[in-house]
């Protein structure tokens, strides 16, 4: 018995370091980072802002790949199946946590298939018009989709994605009859507002800084309790809906099954890139705010918002496209 129990320590001891190790040679070779929206969107600016400091950091390079589509499940399956390396990332928006109420039949488990590495950044959702839209506020938009039940719509990035839940927390809290309209990401959404094909959307931070910049769109308010450190004179979502609050993070995923060092490494080394004074001085330009949290805070953010958003999406009916 004693023998058996000596072979174990040492096996244990042999994965360990071999962990140990893997962690310190990582990476050799180009990573890949997985990007579920079209190009120009909050979580493309994020992804690729931080990875051209992080490549700096490990001496090679990271492709960013966007893979659009079913509001993420098409990224999130591939990075689920690779190899838990590490070569293979995704970065994710809090849509990931409310997938598997959209989609019954999900090719991969939302917990046990990933290896979460940090929480990087949030940011409100904004409510935007063109700017050459009678609504100048909020309360404009209460007063005319009460005075037409049904007459409006607003834009979001695909059902259940956090712009979306931002549309429905406004029609459930201030009772409002609005139609909720689905793109392919937010920029599509951004684009049709701009065209006037649609008369509000909600957009994240990093979507709307642009568009606000160039004096195409205006914003109404941010959808945080509070107003938002970069855009100071825009109202917020609570000062004319009693309650609301809500916004929209962003993560990077492993696959599942990625060993505890590896994970570690990846995450102090993006962490240490978000708290880069460029960094933040972009990401706080682009209207992201950094965060940065060890892997263990992030499972729990994800938990946490599966538990917070699952009943108010059974109750919505809202389903995937």
């Amino acid at each position: 018995m004693a023998g058996w129990v000596w072979r174990t320590a040492i096996a244990v001891a042999a994965m360990i370091a071999a962990s140990a190790a893997s962690a310190q040679q990582f990476p050799s070779k180009a990573v890949h980072i997985l990007v579920p929206y079209p190009p120009g969107g909050g979580v493309d600016v994020l992804t690729r802002t931080l990875s051209d400091v992080v490549s700096k950091t490990w001496g090679q390079s990271i492709v960013v790949e966007n893979r659009a589509g079913a509001g993420g499940v098409i990224a999130s399956q591939a990075t689920a199946t690779s190899a838990p390396d590490g070569y293979t990332l995704i970065m994710v928006a809090s849509g990931h946590a409310t997938n598997p109420f959209l989609y019954p039949k999900l090719p991969y488990d939302t917990f046990k298939d990933f290896s979460p590495v940090s929480l990087l950044a949030s940011s409100p959702n904004v409510l935007l018009v063109r700017a050459d839209s009678p609504f100048k506020t909020v309360g404009d938009v209460v007063l005319a989709a009460k005075a037409k039940p049904g007459s409006l719509s607003f834009a979001h990035a695909g059902n259940g994605t956090s712009t979306h839940l931002a549309g429905e927390l406004m029609k459930n809290l201030a009772g409002l009859d609005i139609n909720a309209i689905p793109y392919k990401g937010g920029m599509p959404a951004i684009n049709d507002l701009l065209g006037g094909q649609i008369p509000m959307s909600f957009n994240n931070g990093p979507e709307s800084v642009g568009q606000l910049q160039a004096g195409t769109v205006r914003a109404l308010a941010v959808t945080t309790a509070v107003r938002a450190p970069f855009l100071p004179n825009v109202s917020s979502m609570s000062e004319t809906i009693s309650g609301y609050d809500t916004e929209v993070w962003w993560g990077l995923l492993g696959p599942g099954g990625m060993a505890p060092d590896l994970v570690a490494k990846i995450s102090r080394d993006f962490v240490a890139a978000l708290n880069t004074e460029p960094v933040k001085e972009r990401l706080g330009r682009l209207g992201a705010i950094p965060i940065g949290s060890t892997p263990e805070k992030f499972a729990a953010k994800i938990k946490a918002d599966y538990d917070k958003w699952g009943p108010i999406i059974k109750a919505a009916g809202m389903k995937a496209e």
